[in-house]
């Protein structure tokens, strides 16, 4: 047996490490670990491997620092990475925000036609017979960049299901009443103000939440708000983005090729195949997810339901658990070591740090890379790009309309606006005041009725998957007065609800702070 050691900073010149490892393991199986069971040559041990998709190794236990004896509780470490997201929807907010602002701007300028005229550039990929074309803002925007935007939403689901709200049935159920709630009462009331007209086909469009915007909102009250309401709202939005993907499956594929849909689904099983054999390389699910993307586009099926798919194929667990990770790094560990004490026996001190690392480093790196999953690693890696540029290139893109009062009294226009300003808020809030009523579920810790009411407005902010239904429900090219109209009710009605929760957030809060302290 291998004795447990403490190890100090002191161990190595330059106090370079600063963790402890005093697990005790046994000593035949650490002799045999320069296999190590990594790379591709050994499947990984399938006992071993992580639950939770952002489990860390060492997050089972409390994690010590070597000067600080006080445990880190588990759940402030399954938060981190809802933090993380939150912070950076947050900001991203902001950047989408302007980035309205500049298409509205350019829209009602005298550049409005140079800037139309950029979207519609014609471009075209080519690969044999195979020939894809289309406008620069349709093709390359709201396909292309729209499907990676897809991808980390499936990510998103994946993960709520596996390890977030979604995973325990008790605290799902209120995000998932709202946003059912959410997505009817909206389509009801524009049904109700455009049934037999020919914006009809326009239903859809006021029944998502933007959480970038949402959550934007959300950080100006900083502590003021309770956690449990951004976790209710970005679970709503990502039960509202499974929705909105089934209305596109569903309701905008009029007609399929299904040559190219066998295409896709043979595409799809070579993905779940190089995943089970231990193929890690993201540029060959890359090709692959390509191939998947032309089939849907060919077959006629939207091709952002290959985004959703493909994220929800994603693995959810770690390739190298935590047994194998202290085992390997502990293993690690006495190498360096020993050949530290090696050459100060032998040098006295002359010479150390220049020999050689007695580990190999490029297993140490895929050690650290495969010891979090799949999921954790793409969606942490594209959020930041779909945050700060996909987003805002889709709002230049799609936001840019004239402002024309005669369009802002249109009926879809208004439709759109009362289904987000109205319909939305009373949707959720009424949904989940029936549902806790009957006792179903329960409110988030630390939210009350005028809190959640608040938070509820915000969830009619629509803007991205609204802007996005929009183009799908009135093709510019056959309806352009329509889909003028319903960009404009998106951009009144996402104000609206705006503002209007932000009010009611300020009063609430400020109203349940005195009471406290009271």
């Amino acid at each position: 047996m291998i004795s447990r050691r403490e190890i100090s900073p002191g161990d190595l010149a330059g106090d370079a490490l600063k963790h402890k490892f005093t697990d005790s393991l046994e000593s035949d199986r650490m002799e045999r670990l320069e296999t190590l069971r990594l790379g591709s040559l050994l499947p990984p041990d399938r006992n071993d491997r992580q639950p939770n998709v952002y489990s860390n190794p060492m997050a089972h236990q409390p994690i010590r620092e070597s000067t600080d004896k006080i445990p880190v509780p588990r759940v402030a470490i399954w938060l981190i990475p809802v933090k993380r997201f939150l912070h950076i929807e947050a900001t991203s907010g902001i950047v989408l925000m302007l980035s309205t602002l500049i298409a509205l701007v350019i829209a009602n300028s005298s550049w409005d036609q140079a800037f139309e005229k950029f979207w519609h550039t014609h471009v075209a990929f080519e690969f044999g017979k195979l020939k894809i074309d289309g406008h620069l803002g349709h093709l390359i925007v709201n396909d292309i960049l729209m499907t990676i935007f897809f991808f980390v939403v499936g990510l998103e689901v994946k993960r709520e299901v596996v390890a977030g709200e979604l995973q325990d049935p008790r605290k799902a159920v209120l995000p998932i009443i709202g946003a059912l709630g959410g997505v009817i009462v909206p389509a009801l009331i524009y049904l109700a103000m455009q049934f037999g007209q020919e914006g009809q086909r326009g239903w859809a469009i006021p029944m998502a939440t933007d959480i970038a915007f949402v959550v934007g909102i959300l950080a100006l009250f900083g502590s003021r708000i309770p956690f449990g309401l951004k976790i209710f709202l970005l679970t709503l939005a990502i039960v509202d983005d499974i929705l909105a993907v089934l209305v596109i499956a569903t309701v905008f594929t009029e007609s399929i090729a299904w040559g190219y849909l066998f295409m896709a689904l043979a595409g799809f099983a070579l993905c779940a195949l190089l995943n089970r054999i231990g193929v890690r390389e993201v540029p060959i699910y890359a090709i692959v997810g390509a191939a998947i993307w032309v089939g849907f586009y060919k077959a006629g099926i939207h091709p952002t339901i290959a985004g959703v798919a493909l994220g929800l194929m994603t693995p959810a667990t770690a390739w190298i658990g935590r047994k194998t990770f202290l085992e390997v790094m502990t293993d690690f560990w006495d190498r360096i070591r020993d050949e530290h004490e090696h050459e100060h026996e032998q040098g006295q001190g002359q010479g150390q740090g220049q020999g050689r690392v007695p580990v190999n480093l490029e297993q140490l790196r895929f050690l650290a890379r495969e010891s979090h999953s799949p999921l954790h690693r793409l969606e942490m890696g594209l959020h930041p790009w779909v945050a700060y540029a996909i987003m805002p290139i889709f709002a230049l893109a799609n936001a840019g309309v004239k402002l024309d009062p005669v369009a802002l009294t249109s009926g879809v226009s208004i439709a759109v606006a009362m289904g987000l300003a109205l319909g939305k808020p009373l949707g959720i809030f009424l949904s989940c005041f029936l549902a806790v009523r009957m006792g179903w579920t329960k409110l988030p810790r630390g939210v009350n009725w005028p809190i959640f009411l608040g938070g509820a407005c915000l969830g009619g902010i629509g803007f991205t998957m609204a802007l996005f239904l929009n183009a799908l429900s009135f093709p510019v090219e056959e309806y352009p007065a329509l889909e003028g109209a319903g960009k404009i009710g998106t951009l009144v009605g996402s104000a609206l609800s705006a503002i209007l929760g932000t009010l009611l957030l300020l009063v609430f809060t400020r109203t349940s702070r005195t009471e406290s302290h009271s």
